[in-house]
């Protein structure tokens, strides 16, 4: 059903009002800031979908995008039943169909949709062994073309379609529904939502209709409208204090981070809610420690996917393994880093790539892959290794057979690549990097911090790589000016190489854990009742510990009078000093060998603010000598102008 245009003179339909430039520039504003919801369905959603719309206004200034699953073998009657309960305009898609608001757009049969630029795209359905994912692949194209302004709904259906597009939803910004599942018909999709926690609410269609309604008219619509104005003083204070309150909470600070990406879960949250100012939000978060977690759960933006933008695995086969291969004795570790892991999927993602080239080779070539996020949560979906049923849409069959396992609700990640894989969680802009790697594959993580912290890691990068490593980016990311650190080796996929004789730029480390920090896993302590000495959540960080201090060096940090401020790993063998916070001297401290070179490279460091490097230093410990190299690393610590230098102890061949 389309509107119909009366045709008029031209002459009368001019008007002086507004010149036409000026209205294009208005309706191509307009069209920028419409909400797009994303409608799923399969069996039973029919009705379901008519009751939403039956209960929708006309006029909410929305988009209605409809991806019901339909007989690709038929041509669907859909547009014209769904017409009959609505005064909108319901149109069956046609590729390059642009998006208006106050519409409904149904995908026709037989195709798989996609939107980009407020344009809908339609290709031909392709055959697949596996199931046919409609809902995830438009919900996932939405919310990365849409960010804050995509809102996905799952109502009835069988099957699993549409988690993973909530879940994406949900990241980037927006808003997720789901049905209840005692009016569905068929619940199985909606209950699959649910269980994988992307869903906002879940409610009946009438009641869905009735929140899309209240959230159009919503304070957080106008002002993802208005996302690049500057923050008013009051806004300031409020986001200031969310951060400290979550900094206290969990120890991570947040104030480097993107500011619009966070305004964007903060007005997420604020929605969910049913709270209009941040003032009133932050007040609701000092009373529930419950929101302060899911929150936080928010900000981490923990979506990833299996072979996520697939030709940069590929690249990895073509050129990268084979570089770093080339010539390697056989007894030297392939090491790996892919921070910011989320629940491991790109991790795993790396394994299979590097054992797909290595083939009948694999067994010959020790293989570490170290996965590290700040995510409690995810950290333990990694290490679980269970992934739901509808990877298929991501996984091809042959790597399903060959590194997966068929279990009930989904698929596990064979035992092989997952012992190849350790995971770690670790703070990236805190704890010290792991070193000596071969490659970093760090995607999508950098563009949601402040330029100033990017340059940071990056540096960081540089650090862990081996003098041949290579750094992977996101596709919307850079070395920026860093250019004397990295060169560009493959434009498409973001592939660069390490530039071994660079002269590195100081590293900025933020010192420790803030002091006023709740650990993860403590309980408030209970009159009468003891805690076990031993549970899993100190099992876990016990862990963590042990893994960072294995896999990454020994180090110190040193203030402006050459005090030791703090120390993490193993540095009894290169001072003699146990672990932990400490207030001597290091000068005094180095053990026997080390003190010249140390005291002339330190001196270097301050007077150049240059990393400078020591090898083959011959230090003696425990009745032997050790072949040490370190580096002394000038500090940039945020909030002080205090300088700081970092020194970092490894032995030859380690």
């Amino acid at each position: 059903m389309k509107r119909k245009t009366p045709t008029k003179d031209r002459a009368q339909d001019e008007k002086p009002s507004k010149p036409m430039a000026a209205n294009a520039i208005l309706e191509a504003n307009q069209q920028e800031d419409v909400v797009v919801v994303a409608i799923g369905a399969s069996a039973g959603g029919l009705e379901a979908f008519t009751e939403l719309l039956s209960h929708l206004p006309p006029d909410t200034g929305m988009a209605f995008v409809l991806v019901q699953h339909l007989d690709p073998k038929h041509e669907s009657m859909l547009t014209e039943l769904i017409s009959r309960s609505t005064r909108m305009p319901v149109l069956e898609v046609k590729n390059g169909m642009g998006v208006e608001r106050d519409h409904v757009y149904v995908i026709p049969p037989n195709t798989t949709m996609t939107i980009d630029d407020h344009t809908l795209r339609l290709t031909a359905r392709e055959e697949t062994r596996g199931l046919h994912m409609a809902v995830d692949y438009f919900m996932r194209a939405l919310a990365q073309a849409q960010g804050n302004n995509a809102i996905g709904v799952i109502l009835s259906g069988s099957g699993m379609d549409g988690t993973l597009g909530l879940a994406e939803i949900q990241a980037q910004g927006g808003v997720t529904f789901a049905q209840d599942e005692t009016t569905a018909k068929h619940d199985g999709m909606p209950r699959s939502a649910i269980a994988a926690g992307c869903v906002d609410f879940v409610l009946p269609p009438g009641e869905i209709a009735r929140e899309l309604t209240r959230i159009a008219s919503h304070p957080y619509i106008a002002s993802a409208r208005k996302d690049k104005a500057d923050l008013v003083p009051q806004q300031h204070i409020g986001l200031n204090t969310i951060f400290q309150l979550i900094r206290k909470s969990t120890g991570v600070d947040f104030t480097q981070y993107r500011h619009t990406t966070i305004r964007r879960r903060v007005q997420r949250r604020m929605i969910v809610h049913k709270i209009d100012t941040l003032a009133s939000y932050v007040k609701y978060l000092q009373g529930n420690p419950a929101e302060l977690k899911a929150l936080y759960q928010d900000m981490l933006i923990n979506v990833t996917s299996f072979f996520r933008n697939s030709p940069v695995f590929e690249a990895l086969k073509a050129r990268v393994f084979p570089a770093l291969l080339k010539n390697r004795p056989e007894d030297l570790p392939f090491r790996i880093w892919a921070p910011g892991c989320s629940s491991g999927e790109e991790t795993y993602s790396l394994a299979i790539t590097l054992l797909e080239f290595l083939e009948g080779r694999a067994s010959s070539v020790p293989i570490q892959i170290f996965g590290s996020d700040v995510s409690e949560i995810g950290i333990n979906k990694a290490r679980n290794g269970l992934y739901p049923e509808n990877i298929q849409g991501d996984v091809s069959p042959e790597r399903l057979r060959r590194f997966f396992l068929k279990v009930e609700g989904g698929y596990r990640i064979n035992k092989n690549v997952r012992d190849m894989c350790i995971f770690a969680q670790h703070n990236l802009l805190v704890d010290p990097p792991f070193s000596q790697m071969d490659l970093i594959c760090c995607r999508n993580l950098l563009i949601y911090l402040e330029a100033p912290l990017q340059k940071n890691i990056i540096s960081l990068f540089h650090y862990a790589l081996k003098p041949d490593g290579f750094l992977v980016l996101g596709s919307a990311e850079s070395v920026g000016t860093l250019t004397n650190l990295f060169s560009l080796e493959d434009r498409a996929n973001k592939i660069c190489a390490k530039r071994s004789t660079a002269v590195r730029l100081p590293v900025a480390f933020s010192m420790g854990r803030h002091p006023e920090r709740i650990e993860p896993g403590t309980r408030p302590h209970l009159v009468g009742r003891k805690e076990p000495p031993w549970n899993a959540a100190e099992a876990q960080k016990e862990f963590d510990r042990r893994l960072l201090q294995q896999f990454t060096p020994a180090a110190v940090f040193v203030d402006e009078g050459l005090e030791v401020v703090h120390s993490r790993g193993n540095v009894d063998r290169y001072l003699k000093l146990s672990s932990g916070r400490a207030t001597l001297s290091i000068l005094k401290m180095a053990r026997e060998g080390l003190l010249l070179e140390l005291r002339n490279a330190i001196a270097r460091a301050k007077r150049e603010n240059v990393t400078v490097r020591r090898e083959h230093v011959e230090v003696k410990a425990d009745h032997s000598i050790r072949d040490v190299t370190f580096e002394v690393i000038p500090l940039r610590v945020a909030n002080t102008h205090e300088p700081y230098l970092m020194i970092v102890f490894e032995e030859a061949g380690a």
